[in-house]
């Protein structure tokens, strides 16, 4: 199986240690891609829309995001992981995201993404991992991921791996380990099931790109829409 992994940043502190144990069962099996953020997307979306109405093709930063992009579609489980910053996930992993706005349901979701399952890890000290996990499901979700797991290491004595009591290293390790079974015991030649929130994004995109592409064939979110079958029968899921 094909693991990507993004990391919202290059510093090995506790996030990059609850991420090492959540791969441990992988190592054996698995071939792990592994992006570090700034380092692997060192620029910022600039807001120029390229990518949404010229294609992906044509956005500033395309030979990073074109390589991230092809081993997350390649990818049967997508790891994500940031430790919250001011509540919310990295600067670095943010600026990543925007540079995705195309592959949202609303534009050109690729037909892979809505198969895919996706663990999200995140930690920080005292509250804010929640609201920085969300920053990252948000994302992919409206990529089309239904199956989206979230770890999130509430630390309350220190941020430093080192100086954690081993009782919670004990603690956390336990659940990762957990975690990381359950989705080491998973089936990926079958896709994962598609809910019916994305199911109902997805429809209610549809008819907006149905109305766009009738009023403008050329258009290219209603055109991408149009090949993939999508304004027909056919649906990303199975």
């Amino acid at each position: 199986m094909n693991i990507t992994v993004i990391n919202g940043t290059e510093k090995h502190g506790v996030t990059y240690r609850l991420k090492e144990m959540f791969l441990a069962d992988f190592s054996d099996n698995a071939n792990i891609t592994e992006y570090y953020l700034p380092k692997d997307c060192p620029a910022f979306c600039a807001g120029c829309t390229n990518c949404i109405l010229k294609g992906e093709q044509k956005c500033k930063d395309a030979e990073y995001i074109r390589k991230i992009e092809k081993s997350l579609l390649e990818a049967d489980l997508i790891v994500m992981t940031s430790p919250a910053y001011v509540f919310h996930a990295t600067g670095a992993m943010k600026a990543l995201l925007d540079h995705f706005a195309y592959r949202w349901i609303p534009h050109r979701p690729a037909p892979e993404m809505f198969g895919k399952r996706a663990v999200i890890i995140t930690q920080c000290l005292g509250s804010g991992a929640k609201s920085a996990a969300k920053d990252m499901k948000h994302s992919l979700s409206w990529w089309g991921i239904s199956k989206i797991e979230i770890f999130t290491g509430a630390l309350m004595s220190d941020i430093v791996w080192e100086k954690l009591p081993q009782k919670k290293q004990a603690e956390l390790a336990g659940k990762l380990q957990k975690l990381s079974r359950k989705f080491a015991h998973i089936d990926y030649t079958k896709p994962a099931h598609t809910n019916l929130i994305t199911k109902f994004k997805f429809f209610f995109c549809r008819m907006m790109q149905k109305s766009i592409h009738r009023s403008d064939p050329e258009y290219l979110d209603g055109k991408y829409w149009a090949e993939q079958g999508w304004l027909a029968d056919s649906r990303p899921w199975k």
